[in-house]
């Protein structure tokens, strides 16, 4: 006798198009997606979690670049000056040290020390804009207005010295545009004696507080890996624990006579929260940098702060490359010159363009929620991608 076959037949009524499995694709931006400038983010989400994530950049972009081939060495400083508005001084410091370079010139002590105080300086500005600016985005409206009155406390003394409140077009190929005003380093010492005195608000205020841990805590972990992959630099690196910063493994102006004073701060989480940790911990040090070249300032004697230079200034012909520990990370000025009075080549490395790239490592796998706590938490200016 033959064994019964039986068959057995399922029907699903009732859910109508979920059945099917459609990812979604979501643009978020061009507009200010997150008050830095005008990036896109193009998201392909499963239901809340991201799948894949493309930045889309170039909404900027201004080919300053080929326009350092146009102009002399002492106009390019103007348009190095502009791709991170946040770092204005820091920016025109790279371009000066690479042509410096190339022509073998000597800059005085003076102008070294005041150099270094101004980067510094500088540093504190750009860092205090994102210790205020990232608690906005997650919804704590408080800690920008503190951040605007001690960046105002700084922007006067560096407006008093260079008549700009950003863009301070002070230094020259050979030094800086002239000396520091009549009392200056005193004014320039309570600020920040008074900026000091206040930061402890940022502690209190933001990392005391549960509802920005909870949002930053374990959020967006960029490993020591993707950081090498991706060359990601400055404090976001060296919150995954990549202990590497040029002011103390290869030092430029007088960092090298800092070292006791210079920490680099480190941790290990890689989250959202010690990169925003590295961030204000790295302010504290940039403060304690400028009272010691202040310190320093005080016993230099009076004397030049700059080269004499020839009516047309020509670089030598050859290549050279320079690269400084700016605020977001490391800058880059690769130089290649003919011998004439305009770069043959000026290729800029820029901190924010390689940070803002681990973003494809760091957004899939997590929650839509969450994408703006990792976006701000990778502290870009998109001026910088976008050179």
């Amino acid at each position: 006798m033959s064994p019964t076959t039986e068959t057995t037949t399922e029907t699903t009524l009732g859910i109508g198009g979920a059945a099917e499995s459609t990812d979604m694709v979501l643009n978020i931006g061009p507009q200010h997606p997150s008050t830095h400038g005008v990036l896109r983010l193009r998201l392909v989400l499963d239901g809340e979690r991201i799948q894949h994530a493309e930045p889309v950049i170039g909404y900027m972009h201004r080919g300053a670049e080929k326009l350092f081939e146009a102009r002399d060495y002492r106009q390019i400083v103007m348009l190095a000056n502009r791709h991170d508005w946040l770092s204005a001084f820091s920016n025109e410091l790279g371009v000066v040290l690479a042509v410096e370079r190339m022509l073998g010139m000597e800059v005085p002590e003076r102008a070294v020390w005041m150099r270094t105080l101004l980067a510094e300086l500088n540093r504190v500005l750009n860092h205090l804009m994102f210790l205020g600016s990232y608690p906005l985005e997650l919804g704590g409206i408080t800690p920008v207005f503190h951040a605007f009155r001690e960046r105002e406390e700084l922007q006067n003394v560096m407006e008093e010295i260079s008549g700009g409140r950003m863009h301070y077009m002070f230094n020259r190929v050979g030094g800086l545009k002239e000396d520091l005003p009549a009392g200056w380093t005193t004014r320039a010492r309570e600020a920040v004696a008074s900026v000091r005195s206040r930061m402890d608000v940022y502690d209190r205020l933001v990392l005391g507080n549960e509802i920005f841990r909870g949002r930053t805590r374990g959020v967006g972990v960029l490993t020591p890996e993707a950081v090498h992959a991706y060359g990601v630099s400055g404090p976001i690196a060296r919150a995954s624990g990549v202990d590497f910063d040029l002011r103390r493994d290869e030092p430029y102006l007088a960092y090298g006579e800092l070292q006791d004073t210079l920490k680099v701060v480190t941790r290990e989480e890689g989250d959202c929260l010690a990169r925003f940790e590295c961030l204000l911990e790295q302010t504290h040090n940039a403060l304690d940098l400028a009272d010691a070249c202040l310190d320093r300032l005080g016993e230099l004697p009076q004397g030049p702060v700059n080269q004499r230079l020839p009516k047309v200034l020509k670089a030598p012909e050859g290549h050279t490359y320079a690269w400084t520990e700016n605020p977001l990370g490391i800058n880059g000025y690769y130089l290649v010159s003919k011998g004439e009075k305009t770069p043959y080549r000026l290729k800029l490395r820029s901190a924010s363009y390689n940070n803002i790239q681990a973003l494809t490592e760091l957004l899939p796998g997590q929650l839509v929620a969450d994408m703006v706590a990792i976006l701000g938490s990778l502290f870009f200016v998109v001026g910088d991608i976008d050179k």
